[in-house]
């Protein structure tokens, strides 16, 4: 199923992207195989499959379990570059421009 340029436009207008020409016929072609991908599942027959499970109907969760290893401040910061006190020194993501 192909989508139109049109309505990639829409779709970005809609959602605030600013794509240009390039993007928008790339963002076309990469919806248009989604939408392809799709089709193709819903063609699957899927009747007389049994539905998947990650866990076993029968038995619970297990129960939790007491773990009495610890990372002290000092074995985690260890191998930091920098560190003061157990903690982490990192350079300043923002700065005060005006104090």
């Amino acid at each position: 199923m192909a989508i139109r340029r049109e309505e990639v436009g829409r779709i970005a207008e809609l959602a605030r992207l600013r794509l240009d020409a390039t993007q928008l016929d790339r963002m076309a072609g990469q919806l248009s195989n989604v939408l392809d991908f799709v089709a193709a599942l819903n063609k699957l027959e899927l009747s007389g499959s049994e539905p998947g499970t990650f866990a076993s109907p029968e038995g619970g969760l297990r129960a939790d379990e007491v773990d009495d290893r610890r990372l002290g401040a000092e074995a985690a910061t260890r191998e930091a570059p920098e560190s003061e006190d157990g903690f982490f020194l990192v350079p300043p993501i923002v700065e005060n421009v005006n104090p």
